[in-house]
This record gives structure tokens, C-alpha cells and sequence, in this order.
């Protein structure tokens, strides 16, 4: 059986390798043109272009809570509770994906706020979780 917290956890990767994708992409652009030396990036690519300084920090972030979200999929995985984890991991996926989308986009104070909203979900859905899989 199938469950959507599985489909979710794959998602996550694979939204996580499409930014890292795009990133390399674009750095391997960068040096095939000449632009920049191949060993002159930084992990944050802070001297590159605001964008790639953007797409640099949404793969990070996606890395960052990549170990929380996972283990808690994993875990109702196993312990087959995840009918917890079920109806609300769509919507974590998707906040995750508007998050990273509102970072690539802009650095305004209407998109930090949406972007910190859309972290704010994902906190409250991972909260709930723990909450409700400690319960037993």
C-alpha cells in the first residue's frame, strides 16, 4: 500500500535535487562560458549573482529540514502510523515549494514574509507530528 507520506518524502528529495540540478547547471554554464574559474565557487555562491546567492540558500534550506521531515515520515512509515503524517504532508510539500519558489523570486519585504510563512507551516505541521507520534 501506498502511502501519501511516501510520495511526499520522495517529493522532498526530489525537489531538493532539482534545485541543486539547476544550480550546478547553471555554475557549469558559468564555467564552459569562461565567466568564473571552476574552482572559484563558494558553497553560498556569494560571488555570483543575487540569484544564484537565492537558489544557493533555498537548496540549503531544503537541506536543512530535509533530516526533520524525513525522520518523521520515515518514522509513521514503520510504525504504520502514517495515517498521521498522511493528510497534512501534501500541504508540506507544497509550503516547501512556495518557500523556495518566493526566495528564487525576490528578496522584497512582501516576499520574505510569504517565504517565512510558508516556513512557519512546515514548523507547525513538523510540531504537530512529533507531537501526535510521541503520543503513541
Amino acid at each position: 500500500m501506498t502511502h501519501v507520506s511516501l510520495t511526499v518524502l520522495l517529493g522532498f528529495v526530489a525537489w531538493t535535487l532539482i534545485l541543486l540540478i539547476v544550480m550546478e547547471g547553471l555554475r557549469t554554464r558559468l564555467v564552459l562560458t569562461r565567466t568564473i574559474e571552476s574552482n572559484a565557487f563558494t558553497p553560498d555562491n556569494a560571488n555570483l549573482s543575487p540569484f544564484m546567492q537565492r537558489l544557493a540558500r533555498a537548496h540549503a534550506n531544503c537541506l536543512e529540514s530535509l533530516p526533520v521531515v524525513a525522520t518523521l515520515l520515515i518514522v509513521a512509515l514503520i510504525t504504520d502510523r502514517a495515517a498521521i503524517t498522511d493528510p497534512l504532508a501534501p500541504w508540506l510539500l507544497a509550503a516547501r515549494v512556495v518557500q523556495s519558489g518566493v526566495h528564487l523570486a525576490s528578496l522584497s519585504v512582501l516576499a520574505v514574509n510569504l517565504r517565512f510563512t510558508a516556513f512557519a507551516v512546515q514548523v507547525a505541521i513538523a510540531v504537530y507530528w512529533t507531537w501526535a507520534l510521541l503520543q503513541g
